[in-house]
């Protein structure tokens, strides 16, 4: 909730205080860092007319001094120069420019250079340099998210502006809660030991008079982990509610686009799923598929008893009534008719690619030992006509990370009938992922195999059985959380940058997944977040992944290593 409401909080602070009519204008990345937190109808009441992006408002030159221009920018060099050609030819009455993290000297002194016609009125810094998309996640929305797989040495100005990107957004965060962090990292992963000293560098160095807050209280912390630690949570299905409709369908800025589902109405061909403005969402956002079905017929019915009853109009103070409550109606039926096609294009494609059959061989592989059987499980589903080849390459990707230590016959025998089965496999993606994220590159352990209590852990829960066998797996973020709540997460594992260490235990933990978060894992800290354990967990990434775009990434760097003759 804090996120929400700190870049609400900044966005109501930049449109409250400027009277009259407005045109608000932003940039690719802040236009997904407003429209997730506000709605059109809400920066209408705020005299907002008109919403342009600054590279489109550039292109016109219709002058427009009646309105007021708010601009709200990202601090890149191409932004300024957009604002200072802007500047040098007016078309607004006056110029209000808000950015989203901090001006470099330089930057400002350009703008107030190019400001000839002394119409701008104010320059802030508000610290919203991140997609708050719920409650306890935020993204970075990072295009070239496949970077962080790269060693250094492929494209180093890639991966510095990759790497700025990442601590700019962290910068924001922590300046957005007014705290300084103390920082610690992942030991196996050089791009997370990059950004952790970065960040460092810049709150106790760079702008240490910015990140002192003089509070009193633990300081909070800020871990730094690597994608690649957990390779198995994005490789599989899901079947809770948001994390399925990502996975299946996709979610961009809390937006699903609908435009080639079914018989979709005009006005639902993108759909908002925000747990601020959905209070069904809100409810059902982290429930199994199944549950899903059930909760969906219960609105459908209460729906159709609010529709009976305004069918029976019969007097004029019926007649007003259905029009006072016409717009609540109309945003009922709306969202009713929202939540059926999700669910009714997601049984498609279930039923489409036998996803169930598909899950639970993933499931077994994810959470259960057994190499026989899993390899006899994986054969046959590659042999299924069924099975779509993205779903193929995942099966094999899963088996290789489960038992890259063990029968490698078996494994060279997966590779080769998925080479033969699949056309679009790319040769040697499989091993690319292992030579990434294999067991002797990552931190933390991810099949709890060494750990002798999550050992018996998973023992018990095999004998106990399991609620659902769709999301019996668990991300390794939560064995991370659960060691933090404990105290117990290991120095070793987990290394402290520079003399700033956690005296007693924080009451606020930010962990950043560098290469991207997972929806299963933004439930997880839900979920913790709901036990009161005393600590407050947010969880932030580079991108919101699914299954798809991580594989396309994993491709990307593929592509990107096999070409540069300097990887080693």
């Amino acid at each position: 909730m804090v996120l929400i409401t700190a870049v609400r909080d900044y966005i109501n602070r930049m449109l409250h205080d400027i009277s009259g009519m407005k045109v608000l204008i932003l940039d690719s990345q802040t236009v997904s860092i407003v429209s997730v937190v506000y709605s059109q109808s809400e920066l209408l009441q705020k005299e907002v007319f008109l919403v342009e992006l600054v590279d489109s408002i550039s292109m016109s030159k219709e002058p427009m001094s009646h309105l007021k221009a708010v601009y709200f920018l990202r601090p890149t060099s191409e932004n300024i120069q957009l604002m200072r050609r802007q500047l040098t030819t007016p078309r607004f009455g006056e110029y209000h420019l808000f950015f989203s993290n901090m001006l470099k000297d330089t930057q400002l002194h350009n703008l107030a250079d190019s400001d000839e016609h002394e119409i701008v009125q104010q320059v802030q810094e508000y610290f919203a340099d991140f997609v708050a998309g719920d409650a306890y996640h935020f993204s970075l929305n990072i295009a070239s998210n496949h970077m962080y797989m790269l060693p250094a040495v492929v494209d180093p100005t890639s991966l510095q502006h990759f790497c700025d990107r990442v601590i700019d957004g962290i910068a924001a965060i922590f300046l957005a809660l007014k705290r300084r962090p103390v920082i610690r990292y992942s030991r196996t992963s050089d791009i997370a030991k990059r950004v952790a000293q970065e960040a460092s560098k810049l709150m106790y160095q760079q702008e240490s008079g910015l990140f002192d807050f003089r509070r009193a209280e633990v300081s909070p912390l800020l871990l730094i982990v690597d994608r690649r630690d957990d390779p198995v949570t994005p490789l599989l299905n899901q079947w809770t509610y948001q994390a399925m409709v990502h996975e299946l369908i996709g979610i961009q800025d809390n937006k699903v686009d609908l435009k080639n589902i079914g018989k979709s109405s005009k006005d639902q061909q993108e759909v908002v799923l925000s747990s601020e403005q959905d209070a069904f969402f809100r409810a059902n956002m982290y429930e199994n598929f199944g549950d899903i079905g059930m909760n969906i017929k219960k609105m459908v019915d209460d729906f159709q008893q609010v529709a009976k009853s305004n069918q029976n109009i019969q007097t004029i103070e019926d007649m007003a009534k259905f029009v006072d409550n016409y717009p609540e109606y109309r945003k009922m039926h709306g969202n009713v008719s929202k939540h059926v096609t999700l669910v009714t294009e997601m049984s498609r494609i279930v039923e489409e690619r036998k996803l169930m059959l598909v899950s639970q061989t993933e499931q077994e592989l994810a959470c259960n030992g057994g190499q026989g059987a899993a390899f006899e499980a994986v054969t046959n589903l590659l042999n299924n006509e069924n099975v779509s080849d993205i779903d193929r390459l995942r099966l094999v990707m899963l088996y290789a990370l489960r038992y890259e230590k063990e029968n490698s016959v078996q494994l060279m025998q997966l590779f080769n009938k998925l080479a033969s089965r699949t056309p679009k496999y790319k040769p040697g993606l499989v091993q690319f992922l292992l030579k990434q994220a294999g067991a002797d590159r990552r931190t933390g352990d991810l099949y709890g195999n060494r750990d002798l209590l999550n050992y018996a852990l998973n023992m018990a829960r095999g004998l106990k059985g399991v609620e659902n066998v769709y999301t019996q797996h668990q991300p390794l973020l939560s064995q991370t959380m659960e060691s933090i709540v404990k105290g117990r997460l290991r120095d070793v594992d987990y290394p402290y940058v520079g003399n700033h260490f956690q005296q007693s235990r924080p009451q606020d933990v930010i962990i950043f997944i560098v290469g991207g978060t997972t929806y299963e894992e933004a439930r997880s800290v839900s979920l913790q977040n709901s036990t009161n354990s005393g600590i407050r967990f947010i969880l932030g990434g580079s991108a919101v992944l699914s299954s798809k775009r991580f594989l396309k990434e994993l491709e990307e760097a593929q592509r990107i290593a096999r070409t540069s003759s300097n990887v080693i």
